[in-house]
């Protein structure tokens, strides 16, 4: 035998082992699977092993259901999650023409914690390596509720993913960490009564494309399809429902497909991949991604206190500029409110901070002022057009329930103007039936009355609108007993006592 004829002989063998292991593994118990399908090669070999696996097995033997799902963030790119939804249907149509147990869904954010919820309608920094708020929001959350549903249901589930040893060191070691000795499965790293099955945890990247190119999709996928798609993007961002496990391997970001908003990574490969393939109406969307990151980094468009209103200084370690105003840190605060500095709306604040052992504090920036948010909305509206203009006219960036929550946040954050239905006005042209219940609490002339009275008495305005939204959500509520409490967290706020 030649040694081209003993690799093929060695590999074939352990594609065979590995669907072996799957129909040993799915007959031990009766606790359902859930294998997590990104669409990528790792995840759809997996699929296609389980898929393989049962086929074998009489029908009698396949006692137990099986979920496969994915995460839809909303922001994929939408190449890819018109490829995950495809493929999805062909699986279901599949199993049911063989009368497989799969049930294909796809997962997703509440709309509450969607990226553009979050970002336009609370202000949060889009995520950046240090701060990666999106991986938990839009990925590992919808994943662990539908997980926690059917441990619910079944008291304990087993998950199936496509991670594998040899994609790093740490991967493995993690890995090792979870697993139970003796035994085939891993536990979850936060989920109780849920374990891991990694079918295909021996394979190198090699083993994973030979195994799809050898052996046909048997829901009628083309492979070599999903080959090209990887020399044009680079790679996948894969389902994650075990964040410890699934994460060792490194960030969800350089060379690989996934949202398309992914800010963590400094170039986009996977959006440019694509543009240079030739695929030039998802440009505008390579361009508003670019525009994220620079506004994010644009301290003008920040708060300069966090949400809970906490205020933090860093070093300043540059020149004092002449255009600087140094200000003592005891002073701070009379500064502040002599001026009538709102840290919430400032924009340009040249204010240094003299500590009292002689060194210098710039403030610290938090979210996205409001007015920032407006201008992110509107750049996303209209990349939207443009991308209905150069390909879909029904392609959505942003969805009316988002857009319905993002201005109950604004409300919230004390944008009494109501402002966003005129801004979607103005950037599609369509008036929508808004709730009349979220109107706002002054109307243009009592805001503008209430900034006079304000400026007048030497009272805070943010303050203020902060103290009559609170007594707001308590209007109407028989037991008042967080009102009080609330009315001191506001007062207590750290901008006020600097």
């Amino acid at each position: 035998m030649s040694k081209l004829e003993l690799n093929i002989f060695n590999t074939d063998t352990k594609f065979i082992e590995a669907k072996n292991l799957v129909k040993e593994v799915y007959l031990m118990d009766a606790r359902p699977w859930v294998v997590g399908f990104s669409g990528g090669k790792d995840s759809t070999a997996v699929v296609q092993l389980v898929f393989q696996a049962l086929l074998e097995l009489d029908p009698s033997e396949r006692h137990k259901k099986i979920y496969i799902i994915s995460s839809d963030t909303l922001v994929e790119t939408p190449l890819i999650i018109d490829k995950i939804t495809r493929t999805l249907g062909r699986i279901q149509e599949k199993a049911l023409e063989l009368g497989l147990p799969i049930e294909t869904q796809k997962v997703r954010p509440k709309v509450e914690q969607t990226f553009w919820s979050s970002i336009i309608g609370k202000g949060y920094p889009t995520p950046r390596q240090k701060f990666r708020w999106c991986t938990d929001r839009l990925k590992i959350e919808p994943a662990n509720r539908f997980i926690l549903e059917k441990v619910d249901q079944f008291g304990e589930v087993v998950m199936l993913l496509g991670v594998r040893d040899s994609e790093s060191s740490t991967r493995a070691g993690v890995m090792q960490s979870h697993t139970i000795e003796g035994k085939k499965l891993m536990r979850h790293s936060t989920l109780r009564n849920a374990f891991v099955f990694a079918p295909i945890r021996s394979f190198d990247v090699d083993d994973v494309w030979e195994y799809l190119l050898q052996y046909e999709s048997p829901w009628g996928d083309d492979n070599n399809e999903l080959l090209e798609l990887y020399q044009n993007s680079s790679s996948e961002c894969p389902l994650i429902v075990d964040k410890e496990v699934k994460e060792s391997a490194g960030s969800c970001g350089n060379s690989r497909f996934g949202c398309w908003t992914c800010t963590v990574v400094s170039e986009d490969k996977a959006l440019s991949g694509f543009i240079n393939n030739g695929v030039d109406w998802l440009r505008p969307l390579y361009e508003f991604r670019n525009f994220l990151v620079k506004i994010r980094e644009d301290q003008s468009k920040r708060q300069k206190q966090r949400m809970n209103g906490e205020v933090y200084l860093l070093p300043h370690n540059e020149k004092i500029e002449e255009w600087h105003i140094v200000v003592k840190k005891k002073e701070l605060g009379g500064y502040l409110e002599k001026n009538q500095i709102n840290l919430a709306t400032v924009e340009d604040l040249n204010i240094i901070i003299e500590d009292e052992d002689g060194s210098y504090k710039r403030f610290g920036v938090g979210p996205f002022t409001v007015k920032a948010r407006e201008e992110i909305l509107r750049q996303l509206l209209r990349t939207q057009k443009q991308i209905r203009e150069l390909h879909d006219p029904t392609i959505e960036l942003i969805s009316f329930e988002e857009l319905k929550v993002i201005r109950k946040y604004w409300h919230e954050d004390l944008q009494w103007e109501d402002r966003l239905p005129l801004i979607v006005e103005e950037e599609t042209g369509k008036v929508y039936d808004w709730n009349h219940n979220d109107r706002p609490v002054f109307k243009d002339d009592q805001i503008t009355d209430l900034e006079t009275i304000c400026k007048e008495e030497g009272v805070n305005m943010s303050v203020l609108k902060q103290l009559i939204s609170v007594e707001k959500d308590y209007s109407g509520v028989k037991v008042r007993r967080g009102l009080f409490q609330a009315f001191d967290k506001t007062l207590k706020q750290d901008f006020l006592h600097l």
